[in-house]
């Protein structure tokens, strides 16, 4: 799952520490394009790139679910926003320039959003951790990330097992006092039960000769084509950037 394909090989870094690096500058540099036209082009551009590299399936409906979000942004920041009127919905009016600021916030998203996932969507827990521990990030905070990746979905399957057996008991959910009642029941089971397997998961891990530290393997050094195509990337965003800014100042 998280080998590299050997056409993503000649446009993206095999190494993972540069794509850490990489994937965190291009997008400071996203986060400051004030431009429509140009987080537009990043936007087409990182999802071109995504379909070159045949992103898996389930990142393109993770990347569906965010863009509800962006969904959001579209339908209340045109309202509040002074400008030029558009349209009006009664008594709230749309403006162009709140049009245009949903539109920069949504195409600067997206192509964040879209790069992740180019990046580091297929890439498997373990070896992202092994990568932020050898750009030496804290231990504790490597480890407090491999972990909560690693059991998140357990949580997930044990929330839908909890709301499975509230239906069993006939349990219907609506607005009103017993709802509300039952759903703060839920939560609080599902923290005793996390806290539960966590104490196993501890005691499982001690058994093993855990010490507080993961066993990461040495990772080898780059490679001069990760160098290249880490430069080359980075040549792209920040011509992108550039030219925004003599686009604003011109």
């Amino acid at each position: 799952m998280g080998a590299i394909s050997p056409m993503s090989a000649s446009l993206l870094p095999t190494d993972l520490r540069i794509r850490l690096v990489v994937t965190l500058l291009i997008v400071c540099i996203f986060s400051q394009l004030q431009n429509l036209t140009v987080a537009l082009a990043a936007c087409i551009g990182c999802l071109l790139l995504a379909l070159q590299e045949h992103v898996e399936r389930d990142l393109w409906r993770r990347l569906f679910h965010m863009e509800a979000f962006v969904l959001l942004i579209f339908c209340t920041m045109p309202f509040v926003m002074p400008g030029t009127g558009l349209f009006s919905i009664g008594p709230l009016q749309a403006s162009l320039e709140g049009v245009i600021r949903a539109a920069l916030i949504g195409c600067k998203i997206s192509a964040s959003v879209l790069l992740l996932m180019i990046f580091l969507g297929s890439v498997e827990p373990i070896r992202l951790g092994a990568a932020l521990h050898a750009l030496h990030i804290p231990e504790t905070l490597v480890r407090l990330f491999v972990m909560t990746v690693r059991y998140v979905s357990v949580i997930r399957m044990e929330a839908a097992r909890l709301r499975k057996a509230m239906q069993a008991r006939a349990f219907r959910p609506t607005t009103n006092r017993h709802t509300w009642t039952s759903y703060s029941y839920l939560i609080g089971m599902l923290l005793v039960r996390s806290l539960d397997r966590a104490h196993r998961v501890e005691n499982a891990m001690l058994c093993r000769g855990y010490c507080g530290r993961y066993p990461y393997a040495e990772l080898s050094p780059p490679r001069a084509l990760d160098w290249l195509s880490c430069f080359a990337l980075l040549v792209v965003a920040c011509g992108l950037l550039l030219f925004d800014r003599f686009h604003i100042w011109g």
